[in-house]
């Protein structure tokens, strides 16, 4: 029994120093860092680059990599992500460290080389000493990580109770401003916080590889056991954090000695334990209403941060204007139009791919739903996704259905599982909400998906396609009508009363009490509207690879979709399909016409596009399309200005005139009336700065007239 004991402390120990680098970060920050397990792959990878392939001596690889390349990165990736997400929404945070996990790890490769071997060394020289300590055996690497974990608790303790730097950091996460205004730098504290994050990284990182594996997913496992010791901790205590940590890793360890190892029932439970803690605090902190978001900085940060970005955004939106009808409706039907050519016009390999987009696009609809429309951060829509695609398999292969009847009716038993947790989770804050549903999706992963009977040795459950549609070309076209009758929907509750009511409690959930809103009805309603079109999206995705793959639907492969979707647009129903057709067409592409090195470049591509939403957090498309219309009413004002020119006035006329309509107070025109209704409408309008858009608008002017005057005497 001891043994099992010391080796849970073991993985006890490298759990407590991964979630002390997110309870730093995250008190400090306010960003829970989502890219943690892509930091512990980066520095446990150039680790093995320099011991193993390059023959270094250990302690100089640790030295450099864990010591040196780990506070680098975290320097550098708060110079180019982190600094910009302190104040932005829990959505953006998510978003944004969940494309830094995807774009880091194939960045990494690309740079260092794929591995052959996970198997990776730690700490400890080899041959592996073991030790025996009271009739139990402990080996190096264990002693090497209890030695860790004592250091940095000693001196995170140290540093953040009794020296001048914790002050500084105790201050920063009170007030940003308010630090800066004591003569303290926050960006010299905010590097030294996410340099030493990085380091703790690092060494979770290189001391779970000699068990886990240098490989994403075991690192990524690391990270999301680390989240429940942190969940523990309410995401602020770090004492509390390394407890459960320590606790989590004895049950795990311990209870594999009741367990045959053999039994499909260990391989599924063991890998559970942490998700298990997980949920029973998360419950327990809801019943208790203990599971609020916190906001990061005070109010001075935000007052700053409103005005700041409200002026820049305010001014932005006067220029561009209102979006013209026309163009609302030509630019989806011209969408459209180019999906349903490619499987016309291809052949069929790249028929094949456009027809897994289209499919994807279904599925990703359903965060178009209960992320752009819902306002919930959700990450287990892809779990939805793989209950659809099983019972769909199910009720064809083993009850002679018709492939699209178990499609929909799937759809509607998946259902109440979306409604039963859109109710539990309607007390949680967005963070915690994005964590039980990871962990519900971890935890349907490891009990439900790797049963045998839906496994069946990675190839999963035979669900033919249509007979009339068994073609790439056919089911490509049937499953871009079910996006169309699917998108319809969408677009129909978004503009019916109950839409209205959706975004009112997206805007405010607080002033939509006051206005006699159910917000348990408008979230309940959402998560299962959801749900179905997430469980569709499952059947068509199965139907297009004629099974029901559960490695399909993997957890952590949702956090990509959801990546990909945000990056071109959490609102936008084309935006679903566009953010389909390009996750499978975009690496046949580089498959097909570039070196097979380059085959990562389309994940950090999509990794970095997620990055982008620090900067533009409505979207590339949203983005695209504020550019176009800004330069559509440029020309516009040129052209009007051409056909209707001015006349000739005298210069002290013009400046009289300019300075009267600098100082008039009375009402607008009509078109400057269009855009102060726009800007009231905007989260981000210039409110507090009227006279800076007067003045811009009143140069603007007086340098038109002095182009068009005819015989200005300049």
């Amino acid at each position: 029994m001891l043994s099992y004991v010391f080796v849970g402390l073991a993985l006890g120990a490298i759990y407590a120093i991964a979630a002390a680098s997110l309870v730093v970060t995250y008190v400090s920050s306010g960003v829970f860092n989502f890219a943690f397990g892509a930091m512990a792959f980066a520095v446990a990878r150039v680790y093995y680059f320099l011991n193993v392939e390059h023959g270094w001596p250990l302690p100089l690889a640790a030295v450099v990599a864990i010591g040196l390349f780990g506070p680098a990165l975290g320097i550098a990736l708060y110079a180019l992500l982190f600094r910009y997400l302190r104040l932005r929404s829990p959505l953006v945070k998510i978003v944004a460290t969940i494309g830094l996990s995807v774009a880091l790890p194939p960045l990494v490769n690309l740079v260092l080389g794929h591995l052959a071997n996970a198997t990776a060394p730690g700490l400890a020289p080899q041959p592996l000493r073991t030790f025996h300590l009271f009739g139990a055996v402990v080996d190096m690497n264990q002693l090497i990580t209890y030695a860790g974990l004592i250091v940095v608790l000693a001196v995170g303790t140290g540093l953040l109770r009794y020296t001048d730097v914790g002050l500084k950091i105790r201050a920063l996460v009170d007030s940003e401003a308010l630090t800066a205004m004591s003569g303290v730098s926050p960006t010299r504290v905010s590097l030294g916080v996410w340099a030493f994050s990085a380091l703790l990284a690092g060494l979770a990182g290189v001391l779970i590889a000699p068990t886990a594996g240098l490989t994403v997913d075991g690192m990524t496992f690391l990270m999301a056991a680390a989240f429940a010791a942190v969940v523990a901790a309410r995401l602020r205590s770090l004492p509390m954090a390394v407890g459960v940590a320590l606790a989590m890793g004895v049950v795990t360890s311990v209870i594999q000695r009741y367990l045959d190892p053999q039994s499909p029932f260990a391989a599924q439970i063991v890998p559970s334990i942490p998700f298990v803690f997980m949920l029973a605090f998360l419950l327990y902190y809801a019943l208790r209403g203990q599971a609020g978001d916190t906001t990061a900085g005070g109010a001075l940060d935000r007052a700053i941060h409103t005005a700041d970005s409200g002026a820049s955004t305010g001014a932005s939106t006067r220029r561009a204007g209102r979006i013209r009808p026309t163009a609302v409706v030509i630019a989806p039907l011209v969408t459209l139009a180019v999906v349903a050519a490619l499987p016309l016009v291809l052949d069929e390999y790249w028929t094949g791919l456009a027809a897994a987009g289209i499919a994807l696009a279904i599925a990703l609809l359903s965060y178009t739903l209960v992320t752009g429309e819902g306002g919930m951060i959700w990450l287990c829509q892809i779990t939805f996704a793989g209950f659809g695609a099983l019972l769909a398999a199910e009720l064809t292969t083993n009850s002679g259905w018709s492939p699209l009847a178990a499609v929909l009716v799937s759809g509607l038993c998946v259902v109440p599982i979306g409604v039963i947790l859109g109710i539990l989770t309607i007390r949680l804050g967005n963070l915690y909400i994005a964590l039980v549903t990871l962990t519900f999706g971890l935890l349907a992963q490891n009990l439900v998906f790797l049963r045998d009977g839906f496994y069946n040795s990675g190839q999963g459950i035979y669900l033919p396609r249509p007979e009339w549609a068994s073609d790439n070309k056919t089911f490509a076209l049937l499953a871009l009508a079910v996006f169309v009758v699917l998108g319809v929907i969408v677009l129909n509750l978004r503009r019916s009363t109950a839409g209205l009511a959706v975004a009112a409690v997206r805007s405010s959930e607080a002033g939509s009490r006051t206005l006699g809103l159910s917000i348990l009805q408008v979230k309940v309603l959402v998560s299962g509207v959801a749900t179905f079109v997430a469980a569709i999206g499952g059947g068509f995705i199965a139907l297009n690879y004629q099974s029901a793959l559960p490695d399909s639907f993997n957890p952590f492969t949702g956090l990509i979709w959801l990546a990909v979707l945000v990056t071109v647009g959490s609102r936008s129903i084309m935006g679903a399909l566009v953010a389909g057709v390009a996750f499978t067409m975009l690496p046949g592409v580089f498959q097909t016409y570039l070196p097979t090195s380059w085959a990562e470049i389309p994940v950090i591509m999509f990794g970095l596009g997620a990055i982008t939403l620090a900067r533009n957090p409505d979207g590339i498309i949203a983005m695209h399309a504020g550019q176009l219309r800004t330069v559509s009413q440029w020309l516009e004002h040129r052209r009007a200005a051409v056909r209707d020119p001015e006349p000739a006035t005298p210069t002290s006329t013009r400046t009289e005139s300019a300075t009267s309509e600098s100082t008039r107070t009375e009402p607008m025109s009509s078109e400057s009336a269009t855009f102060e209704t726009h800007d009231s409408e905007s989260p981000t309008s210039a409110r507090g700065r009227p006279d800076q858009h007067c003045a811009d608008d009143m140069n603007h002017k007086g340098t038109e007239e002095k182009l068009l005057t005819p015989g200005d005497p300049a």
